[in-house]
Order: C-alpha cells, then sequence, then structure tokens
C-alpha cells in the first residue's frame, strides 16, 4: 500500500467516523427535544442527502 492510498483510505475513515457521530448527536438531540415528527423526518432526510453526496463523490472519483 502506497502512502497516498493510506493517506486516501485514512480521509474516508475519518469523514466516515464523523459523519456516525454527527448521526448520534442528531438522533440524541432530537429523542431529548420535542421535535415534530416532521421535523425529525426533515433532518434524517439532510443528513442521509449529505451522506449520499459523499458516497456519490467517491464512486465518480473512482470510477470515472
Amino acid at each position: 500500500m502506497t502512502f497516498e492510498q493510506f493517506e486516501t483510505l485514512s480521509f474516508y475513515l475519518g469523514i466516515s467516523a464523523l459523519f456516525l457521530l454527527i448521526g448520534l448527536a442528531i438522533k440524541d438531540v432530537l429523542k431529548t427535544g420535542d421535535v415534530p415528527l416532521f421535523g425529525k423526518i426533515m433532518v434524517w432526510l439532510v443528513l442521509f442527502l449529505g451522506c449520499a453526496g459523499f458516497l456519490v463523490k467517491g464512486l465518480i472519483q473512482v470510477f470515472f
């Protein structure tokens, strides 16, 4: 494994860990707050779209 491959893998693992921690924090805030169902759906949709954009960006870089 070259240094560039290690660096790329570490970057992607770090970003994935950040998404996980953000998700856990949002789950805790939504659980303790008085958030209506529509608000919860919007929050999770935005988080999912951010993750999906990150994954699509990675796939585009690999295949194109």
